[in-house]
């Protein structure tokens, strides 16, 4: 197996500039996920990698090689598509053993490896079947079953789960971080769901129009964002976000209608601020009156309601336990100061005080 290095890898369509210099290190056996929100680059630099894109300038190497110029077929990169891509007329086992065949691997070879692979994936009962009596997640399934046997050096997954239901795309995210434990390899998953990315990735890497944002473990971005796109990016719910402003070396959001002393400097004295806070940081008074419930999302175990303040400014609340709050309820809010994030409201970049 090996990592993935990009080095100032730049994409171009004619004069139109898609992907920005971008320098990233893959390690060995690591699982990467590409995340964002459509159009920000994570599936063109994916097929860059595959070698389906060229790449216009820097350079991209897996393991020692370097892979820039290399056909698609010399990369050791093995790819799983949104569409599965099976030949209908073939059983599952044929279909997995296809590519292999097509390259002139001896019968005995490809048999060991399609066995291998079924058992990974637990497909044994399925082998004979053909594409068309299997559900969506048997499909995909087999899709990266046909990768499998290839025994590349790299996976590459290009929004493998976005045709499936809600319940199978639980079942597949927990069947695609077990397949990465037990064999070990690099993997790059690009997906638009930050759910998906926070449960399988070691390694995120946000990107938003051709560049990256932050790069860093799942829950070190969750806690510890560098800027505002990231923070509201990363969780569900988003991030709340309220205007506020530096006076005084404190901080003033009246959309969460208070003050937090000593959380700015001097040199933003006046400056205009966005505020931000997690719906499970914040915490409903009822006996306060600075908002109104406006609707509430119960979700079972947990709920979420939603706030409008006297400023217009709209924020979300995270409830557990078994008292809500009641949809038209006048409630106040409350916030630890060590809770809020601080961005300037020009640069969004992070304030960290």
């Amino acid at each position: 197996m090996s990592g993935v290095t990009l080095n100032k890898v730049i994409k171009r369509y004619g004069d139109v500039q898609v992907i920005h210099g971008i320098d990233l290190e893959i390690e060995d056996g690591e699982f990467c996920v590409f995340v964002g929100p459509s159009g920000c680059g994570k599936s063109t630099l994916l097929r860059m990698v595959a070698g389906l894109e060229d790449t216009t300038e820097g350079a991209m190497h897996i393991g020692d090689r370097d892979v820039t110029r290399m056909d698609p077929s010399e990369r050791g990169v093995a790819m799983v598509f949104q569409t599965y891509a099976l030949y209908p007329h073939m059983t599952v086992k044929d279909n997995m053993g296809f590519g292999l065949k097509m390259n002139g691997h001896p019968k005995s070879e490809i048999e060991d490896k399609v066995a291998e692979a079924t058992r990974i994936l637990k497909l044994e009962p399925y082998l004979d079947r053909k594409p068309a009596a299997l559900s969506g997640g048997q499909r995909q399934r087999v899709s990266i079953g046909r990768a499998i046997v290839r025994g590349p050096e790299v996976f590459l997954f290009d929004e493998p789960l976005s045709n499936l239901d809600a319940e199978l795309r639980v079942e597949m995210r927990v069947e695609i971080a077990r397949l990465h434990k037990e064999i070990g390899a690099t993997m790059i998953y690009v997906t638009h769901d930050q759910v998906e990315a926070m449960t399988l990735a070691d390694k995120i890497v946000v990107l938003r129009l051709g560049v990256i944002e932050q790069v860093g473990a799942p829950m070190d971005l969750y806690r510890d964002p560098d800027n505002k796109f990231v923070a509201g990016f990363i969780g569900s719910p988003a991030m709340n976000f309220v205007n506020g402003t530096a006076k005084g070396g404190a901080v003033v959001a009246p959309g969460l209608a208070a003050t937090y002393d000593g959380k700015i400097s001097a040199s933003y004295e006046g400056k205009a601020l966005s505020v931000g806070a997690r719906p499970e940081h914040i915490t409903i008074n009822p006996a306060g009156d600075t908002h109104t419930v406006e609707m509430t999302e119960s979700l079972g175990g947990v709920s979420f309601a939603y706030l409008a303040g006297e400023t217009g400014e709209r924020i979300v609340v995270e409830e557990r336990g078994d008292v809500r709050s009641e949809e038209g309820a006048k409630v106040g809010i409350e916030i630890d100061a060590n809770r809020i994030y601080l961005f300037d409201a020009e640069t969004e970049m992070r304030i960290r005080t």
